[in-house]
């Protein structure tokens, strides 16, 4: 990822209805979900939504597929991972102590640092 992609990530990641928009679309999953059950899940209003949903796609964060009448969206995972990616080992140098913070401690993978 290049530093001017990560920079639109970030901004259109730093605002709280669009945060909460994708952490609905990637317990979604590979189903996505239309825009009217985003903007239900997320307690935003149907054109605020999609306003927010604008956003995140064009910082490639979210995909959009027409399934008939609907427009499903789904989160982008190789984008965030890219994203996260881009964080830790570019602008951290994959730092040890960073690196140890985005494991979930209660996981298998993690490991108590010495």
């Amino acid at each position: 990822m290049k530093e001017t992609e990560a920079i639109d990530a970030l901004s259109a990641l730093s605002q709280e209805t669009r945060l909460r928009i994708v952490r609905y679309l990637v317990g979604c999953g590979d189903d996505g979900a239309a825009a009217g059950d985003i903007a239900e899940n997320v307690d935003a209003a149907a054109s605020r939504a999609s306003f927010h949903l604008s956003v995140l796609e064009q910082a490639s964060m979210v995909t959009s597929e027409r399934q008939s009448r609907k427009i499903i969206y789904k989160a982008d995972i190789e984008k965030i991972g890219s994203l996260i990616s881009f964080l830790l080992n570019d602008c951290c140098a994959n730092h040890p102590d960073i690196r140890a913070c985005c494991l979930d401690r209660n996981s298998e993978y993690y490991q108590q640092p010495p």
